[in-house]
């Protein structure tokens, strides 16, 4: 089934949606414009029950069908999310609806995430035509604040329950009307470490009476690629990479202390524990052998987005349905990024979805511009996965 007229008559009110989001850009949990937008928006078409401040700043909202579903129905609700924050980042796309709040930008398309999902919104509350809940989640903090944990933790699935749950993000070098997707990790585990070395300082001329942490610092800088290179299993792909390496000030003193930053992304859980495992020991170790203590500071950030397989497989018919087979790719590559979405999919069976966004600048680049003709195609996606999970 292609995209139905009545999605594609909402293409300019969703676009204009999105564009007044994009020229108010809010990080992390300050989404309070955006939110308020939201719950007057949902308010407005006849959701049937709203709340906001859920996880601080987050929108909830329920769209009952008027159809009947069967009693022994295995799936009676689906929950669908969409993230709503910006980045610190200053807009350099030249669009007419440019940012409006300097050093803030959505350079992500979160803007058009929240945007196809009010677009959803309207067009379900109009037609109803599906048996059973639908359960909309409008997400602060996605960007490094772990917004989809916080909601989480404050009751979201308990007062707005969902059998099932799904998300979608869009995706530069995808053409629009091309979707992407995959069983099992899509996107990585996101983790950071920061490093201190604490050596002995002195004079630059007299190395012998020191211990140079900017000696041992380099030392680690690549003795930590081994962790990729010969710590885990070459079928389980893996990145660390150093980040910032802070030390000294003055050319002619070595300095007491040197600090490492990095973060580590792994595909899977086993390599996630080897990964933090190794680099502790290794950098102990290293550490240790030059007559220096160090102080690690390790963070276990936001977990594999691990997409359900059958939930997934469903999806991807979904997909297949709008576009034909042949747009949409059921094996695509995962992702070194990360993405919060994996709280929901920890806590509920379901899926992750890339819709294109054709030849944009890449994510979080100050050029990037998300493609308002990607709306009727995520759109589309999420009524009909509606439709087809929730028959009578």
């Amino acid at each position: 089934m292609p995209i139905r007229d009545d999605i594609f008559a909402l293409q300019n009110e969703v676009a204009s949606w999105r564009q007044t989001i994009h020229a108010n850009p809010e990080v992390l949990y300050e989404t309070h414009q955006t939110a308020d937008m939201v719950a007057k928006l949902l308010q407005s078409f006849g959701a049937d029950s709203i709340e906001t401040s859920i996880g601080k700043t987050g929108v909830a909202a329920t769209i009952k069908g008027k159809k009947s579903a069967e009693p022994h129905a295995c799936v009676k609700s689906v929950g669908l999310r969409a993230d709503m924050d910006a980045l610190p980042l200053q807009e350099q796309s030249g669009v007419p609806y440019s940012s409006q709040n300097p050093g803030k930008m959505h350079a992500c398309g979160h803007d058009g995430h929240t945007a196809i999902l009010l677009g959803v919104a309207k067009y379900l509350t109009q037609n109803r035509n599906f048996a059973g809940t639908v359960q909309l989640y409008f997400q602060p903090a996605e960007e490094g604040g772990a917004g989809a944990k916080a909601m989480i933790e404050d009751g979201l699935l308990e007062r707005f329950p969902a059998d099932e749950v799904y998300g979608l993000h869009n995706m530069p070098g995808l053409a629009v009307g091309q979707y992407a997707t995959r069983s099992g990790a899509i996107m990585a585990a996101t983790d950071e470490f920061e490093i201190t070395i604490h050596g002995k300082g002195g004079h630059a001329a007299k190395p012998q009476e020191t211990i140079d942490p900017i000696v041992i610092g380099a030392q680690l800088v690549s003795s930590i690629q081994s962790v990729v290179s010969r710590n885990r299993p070459p079928l389980d792909p893996a990145v660390v990479s150093i980040t910032g390496f802070q030390s000294g000030g003055a050319f002619n003193i070595i300095p007491e202390t040197a600090v490492l930053r990095g973060t580590v992304r792994t595909l899977s859980n086993d390599n996630r524990l080897l990964a933090e495992k190794t680099i502790k020991s290794l950098v102990e170790g290293v550490c240790s052998g030059f007559g220096a203590n160090v102080d690690i500071h390790y963070m276990r950030n936001y977990p594999v987005v691990v997409n359900h397989e059958k939930q997934t497989d469903f999806a991807g018919k979904v997909a297949a349905g709008i576009v034909g087979e042949e747009a949409v790719d059921t094996n695509c590559t995962p992702s070194m990024g990360g993405e919060d979405f994996a709280y929901f999919l920890e806590a509920r069976p379901g899926s992750f979805m890339y819709i294109g966004n054709g030849a944009s600048a890449k994510l979080h680049n100050p050029a990037y511009d998300y493609d308002d003709n990607a709306s009727a195609f995520g759109m589309e996606w999420f009524v009909s996965l509606v439709e087809n999970r929730l028959k009578s």
